[in-house]
C-alpha cells in the first residue's frame, strides 16, 4: 500500500513559509551590496561623476564597483537555501499543541494492541484539525540589527529623490527614462521666502502667490530653484545688491533689504511688488534718575522698546572726571580702570517688546562708588541693531558709613583705590587715628587692626613691592574692618539698642536719604524687640510676686506697650522722611529715655510656665558661651600681637578653652532634654533644631581651639550664638502663644479681672487693644491731659507763622478743627 505525505494538508502554508525564508535570508545576504549599487546609480543620475576632475571619477567607480562586488560575494557566501525541515520547523511552532510534529510521527510501542491505535489515531486526527488551520508565516529579516544606522534606508530614499528630480537638462543619468520628473513637468521654478526667525512670522511660498504685491519683514531670505535647461528661465530682483547662485545657475539666492520688483522670466513666469518692512532701531532711554537703596545698592530704571523685542541691554558707566572733587586724596590723576559694564536685566519669557524694569547693583566696593559718572545705555535685537541712550550724569551710589571711624577708612580705602601713590599719605592719616585713641572704638580690635595695616603699606612700599595687588588686598582688609566698626560686635541687646540709637542721631544731625532713613529705623526697631526680650528674660523671680508696692506703683503710671513704641518709631520716621529732623530729634529724645527706664512687668498671679527652668538655664549658657568667645577674641589679639605666632602659654590657654567649649556643648545637650516651653509645636520643634545647630558649631569650636586656630574658633562660636538666639527666640514665641491660649481659656469674669493689671513677658496688654492707644502714657511720668494742651498749643503756634509753607499750614489748621 502506497505511502501518502501527513503534511500533504498544509503544503500551501509550507511552500510559502519556505518562500518566505528564502527572501529573508536574501535580504540578510544582500541588503549591504544593493544599498551601495542605489548609492552609486544615484550618484550617477545627478551627474556627480562629471563634477569630479580629472581620471578621479574612472577610480572612484572602479573602488564602488570593487566593494559592491565584495559585499554580494560575501553576502552570497552566508546565504543558505532553507530546507523542508526548516520550514515546517518554523511553521509548526506558529501552531498550538505542534501538530506537524505529531503528524510526521509514528506509534513507537503496542501498534498491534488495538485500543492503543485507536487512541492513536483519535489523536492524529486532532492534530490533523489543527494543522488544517496553518496559516503562511512571513519573512522576518530584522535588518536593523545588522544596520543599526539605517543605511538601507539612506539608499532607497536617495534613490526615490533621482526618480523624481533627475531631469533632462542637468545631464543625468536618469533624464532618459520615463516618468521622470523633468521629462513630465519641463521647465519650471519654484520660490520660497523666508522671514529672520526672531520674527515670527510664517514663510511663503511663491508658486502660491497670486496676488501683484506683498508684504515680508527686512532681512528676509527669497529662494528661488530652476528645473530645466540653463537659460530657459531667468530672474530679475531689485531687493538687494546681488543675487548668489550655484555653479548650474538653477539655484538662487538673495536677502529682502528694501522694498523693490521680483519678476521671473519665461514659461510661466510671474511678478511681484515687494514691499519690506523696516526692522526698527531698537530704543532705550533712562526712566529715572540713579536712586541709592537699602544697603548701598544702585538702582537705575530704564525702559527699552523695539518692534520685534530687546535681546540684550547694556549699561556703560564711566567716570566723570571734570566733576569729581580733586582735592585731598584725588589731586593725583585716577588710574585707569575700564569702563563698567553691567547687564540689564531682561525678561526671561514673555514679550521684550516693550521692557521697563530697574537695573539694581551693588556697587560699593568699586572705587568710583559715591564719586561722579556717566552712564549710558544701550540694547541690541536679534538682526544685531544697537540704540543708544544719551549720557545721563550721577553719582555712583555705595553704602554710606555713619560711624566716624568707619567714615574715616572707607575714604581712605577709597584714596588708595584711586591711585596707590597715595599709600604714604593713607599710612600718615591711620596714624592719626590712632593717636590717643582709647576707647575710641566700639570694635576692640579696631587698633590692632589699623596698625598692621600701617605697616603693610610702609613694609612694602620700603621694599617696593607695593602693587596693585597688594593694593587691592589692603582695600578689602579696610572694608572688612569698617564694617566691622560700623555694625560692631556687640555683645548684648541693650548695646545694640544704644548703638541703633545713635546711628540714627548722626543720620539727623548729616541728613539721610528716605531709603538709609527706613534702613536704620529697621535695624532700631529690631534692636529694641531685642532689648525687651532681654528684659523679659532677665527679670527677677521676686518682681513675678509683685514686688515692693511703692516700685509697682511707679511702673503703673509708666506702662507702655509695644504697639505705642512701635508707634512712636513710625512717627519719627515720618518726620525725618518730611525733612522735620528738629521735630523728630525731640521724640526720639522721648523715646531714648522711655527705653533707658523701660521695666518689664509680668502677667497676673506669677504662676510658673512649663519650660522656665529651662529657658534660665539656657540663657545662663548662652552668657557663658559669650564670655567665652569674648575670652577666644582676646587670645586672637594676643597672637596679632605676637605676629601670629602662639608660645607655651598661649598654648595652654587655648587648650583651656577648647576643654571649657566642650563642657558648654555638653551641657547644651543636656539641656534639649529637658520640658521646653511648648512642647511638641512648631515653634519648639524650631527652636530645638537651632539648638542643635548650635551644638554642633560649639564641637566644631572646641576642634579649632584644639588645633590652636583662634579665628576659625571665634567664627564658629559666633555661628553658636546666633543659633541659640534664634533658638531661645522661637521659645518665647511658643511662651507668647501658650499664655495667649490661657488668657483666652480664662472665663469673662478673670479676663475683666486682668485687665489694666495683666502683662505678657514682654509687657504688652490683654485687655482691650483699644486701651493701649494713649500716646500720652508713652512718655515716663507726663500727664495724658498735659501733654495734649502742650502739644494744641505748639500746633497752633506753629499755625500762625507765616513764614512756614501754606501746605504745611493747611496741614496744623486741619489738625486744630479735628480737636
Amino acid at each position: 500500500m502506497a505511502s501518502t505525505d501527513p503534511l500533504q494538508t498544509v503544503s500551501r502554508a509550507l511552500f510559502l513559509t519556505r518562500a518566505g525564508m528564502v527572501v529573508e535570508r536574501a535580504a540578510r545576504a544582500l541588503w549591504l551590496p544593493v544599498s551601495l549599487a542605489l548609492l552609486a546609480a544615484v550618484a550617477w543620475a545627478f551627474d556627480l561623476h562629471a563634477r569630479l576632475p580629472g581620471d578621479l571619477s574612472l577610480w572612484v567607480a572602479g573602488a564602488i564597483v570593487v566593494i559592491v562586488l565584495a559585499s554580494l560575494a560575501l553576502g552570497l557566501w552566508r546565504f543558505r537555501w532553507p530546507s523542508r525541515a526548516e520550514a515546517v520547523a518554523r511553521l509548526d511552532r506558529t501552531l498550538t499543541g505542534r501538530p506537524l510534529a505529531a503528524l510526521s510521527d509514528a506509534q513507537a510501542i503496542n501498534a498491534d494492541d488495538p485500543a492503543s491505535a485507536a487512541l492513536w489515531e483519535a489523536h492524529r486526527r486532532r492534530m490533523a484539525a489543527r494543522a488544517a488551520e496553518a496559516r503562511p508565516v512571513g519573512p522576518k529579516p530584522a535588518l536593523a540589527r545588522q544596520d543599526p544606522f539605517g543605511f538601507r534606508l539612506v539608499a532607497l530614499s536617495a534613490a526615490a529623490v533621482a526618480l523624481l528630480f533627475a531631469v533632462p537638462g542637468q545631464n543625468g543619468g536618469l533624464s532618459g527614462l520615463p516618468g521622470s520628473a523633468g521629462a513630465a513637468i519641463g521647465p519650471s521654478w519654484e520660490g520660497w521666502i523666508t522671514p529672520p526667525a526672531y520674527t515670527g512670522r510664517p514663510g511663503l511660498y511663491l508658486n502660491e502667490i497670486t496676488r501683484d504685491g506683498f508684504v515680508v519683514p527686512q532681512g528676509s531670505r527669497v529662494i528661488v530653484r530652476f528645473y530645466g535647461a540653463p537659460g530657459a528661465l531667468t530672474l530679475q530682483q531689485s531687493l538687494d545688491e546681488g543675487v548668489q547662485s550655484d555653479e548650474t545657475g538653477q539655484a538662487l539666492d538673495f536677502t529682502a533689504r528694501h522694498s523693490g520688483r521680483v519678476s521671473i522670466d519665461g514659461p510661466a513666469g510671474r511678478e511681484w511688488q515687494v514691499m519690506v518692512a523696516p526692522d526698527a532701531v531698537p530704543l532705550v532711554s533712562v526712566a529715572g534718575p540713579m536712586t541709592r537703596a537699602r544697603g548701598g545698592v544702585l538702582e537705575q530704571p530704564f525702559s527699552a522698546a523695539d518692534d520685534y523685542g530687546v535681546t540684550l541691554g547694556e549699561a556703560e558707566i564711566t567716570l566723570d572726571l571734570a566733576a569729581v572733587d580733586r582735592r585731598h586724596g584725588r589731586v593725583l590723576p585716577p588710574e585707569a580702570r575700564a569702563p563698567l559694564r553691567l547687564q540689564l536685566p531682561m525678561p526671561i519669557s514673555g514679550d521684550r517688546a516693550n521692557i521697563t524694569d530697574t537695573l539694581r547693583e551693588d556697587l560699593s566696593l568699586h572705587p568710583w562708588a559715591h564719586r561722579p559718572v556717566q552712564v549710558v545705555l544701550s540694547v541690541s535685537d536679534a538682526a544685531g541693531q544697537v540704540g543708544v541712550s544719551q549720557p545721563e550724569t550721577a553719582v555712583l551710589p555705595g553704602r554710606r558709613f555713619f560711624e566716624p571711624a568707619a567714615m574715616a577708612l572707607a575714604e581712605i580705602r577709597s584714596d588708595l583705590l584711586w591711585n596707590r601713590e597715595n599709600a604714604r599719605r593713607s599710612a600718615q592719616l591711620m596714624r592719626a587715628m590712632l593717636d590717643r585713641s582709647e576707647g575710641a572704638f566700639r570694635f576692640e580690635g579696631a587698633p590692632v587692626m589699623i596698625r598692621g595695616a600701617v605697616d603693610f603699606i610702609e613694609t612694602r612700599l620700603d621694599d617696593e613691592t607695593w602693587t596693585a595687588e597688594a593694593r587691592d588686598e589692603l582695600a578689602q582688609n579696610l572694608w572688612d574692618l569698617a564694617l566691622l566698626i560700623e555694625e560692631g560686635e556687640l555683645a548684648n541687646a541693650r548695646e545694640r539698642l544704644h548703638r541703633a540709637q545713635e546711628r540714627l542721631d548722626e543720620a539727623m544731625r548729616n541728613g539721610a536719604s528716605p531709603d538709609e532713613i527706613a534702613e536704620l529705623m529697621d535695624e532700631l526697631r529690631d534692636a529694641t524687640r531685642d532689648y525687651m526680650e532681654m528684659l523679659a528674660e532677665q527679670m527677677e523671680p521676686g518682681d513675678e510676686n509683685g514686688g515692693d508696692q511703692r516700685d509697682q506703683g511707679e511702673r503703673e503710671q509708666m506702662e507702655v506697650t509695644q504697639g505705642q513704641i512701635q508707634e512712636l518709631m513710625d512717627r519719627i520716621q515720618a518726620l525725618m522722611e518730611e525733612g522735620r529732623m528738629d521735630e523728630a530729634a525731640d521724640l526720639m529724645a522721648q523715646l531714648n529715655a522711655l527705653l533707658e527706664n523701660l521695666q518689664m512687668t509680668p502677667g497676673e498671679g506669677g504662676e510658673p510656665m512649663p519650660g522656665d527652668q529651662t529657658m534660665e538655664g539656657l540663657g545662663e549658657t548662652l552668657n557663658d558661651q559669650q564670655s567665652l568667645a569674648d575670652e577666644t577674641f582676646q587670645e586672637l589679639q594676643d597672637q596679632f600681637g605676637e605676629n601670629g605666632e602662639t608660645g607655651k602659654d598661649g598654648e595652654a590657654a587655648m587648650d583651656d578653652l577648647a576643654e571649657r567649649q566642650q563642657r558648654l556643648s555638653e551641657q547644651l545637650r543636656e539641656q534639649q532634654l529637658d520640658e521646653v516651653p511648648g512642647e511638641g509645636t512648631p515653634e519648639a520643634d524650631a527652636g530645638l533644631d537651632a539648638l542643635e545647630e548650635a551644638g554642633r558649631a560649639m564641637d566644631r569650636a572646641a576642634e579649632a581651639l584644639e588645633e590652636g586656630d583662634a579665628r576659625g574658633a571665634l567664627e564658629r562660636q559666633a555661628e553658636a550664638l546666633d543659633a541659640m538666639r534664634e533658638g531661645l527666640r522661637h521659645f518665647r514665641e511658643a511662651q507668647t502663644a501658650d499664655l495667649r491660649e490661657r488668657a483666652e481659656a480664662e472665663g469673662d469674669g478673670q479676663q475683666g479681672q486682668a485687665q489694666g493689671a495683666g502683662r505678657d513677658p514682654l509687657g504688652r496688654e490683654r485687655g482691650d487693644p483699644r486701651d493701649s492707644q494713649d500716646l500720652g502714657s508713652m512718655v515716663p511720668g507726663a500727664d495724658a491731659r498735659e501733654r495734649a494742651r502742650e502739644l494744641l498749643d505748639e500746633i497752633r503756634r506753629r499755625s500762625s507763622e507765616l513764614e512756614r509753607p501754606e501746605d504745611e499750614r493747611d496741614y496744623l489748621n486741619r489738625l486744630i478743627e479735628r480737636f
